[in-house]
């Protein structure tokens, strides 16, 4: 295990804006899957974390959702199934 303090920053380039995200090599290291490298690693947990919460959005607020939000989770869970090769529910164990 690499050291704890031991840190990694990424860059994470956009149309117009640039964002910088420093985390602990070991936690990257933990949440990799074979030979992934850091970007791919916070690639894949970015991606996983906004499947989540257009979920929770769409499927488990009091609101009813509009069609732009639902339409929204199916384009961001066809992105997850293209990057991950399953679906949200096969991955989480939570479908509806």
């Amino acid at each position: 295990m690499a050291d704890p303090s031991e840190t990694v920053t990424l860059t994470i380039d956009g149309d117009d804006a640039t964002d910088e995200l420093t985390v602990p090599v070991a936690l990257v290291d933990l949440l990799a899957e074979g030979d992934q490298s850091a970007p791919e690693v916070v690639g894949d947990v970015a991606l996983f974390g906004m499947a989540q919460r257009i979920h929770a959005t769409v499927h488990h607020s009091q609101e009813e959702p509009g069609e732009d939000l639902q339409e929204l989770e199916e384009v961001t869970t066809d992105l997850f199934e293209e990057r991950f090769g399953m679906t949200y529910g096969e991955a989480t164990g939570h479908s509806h």
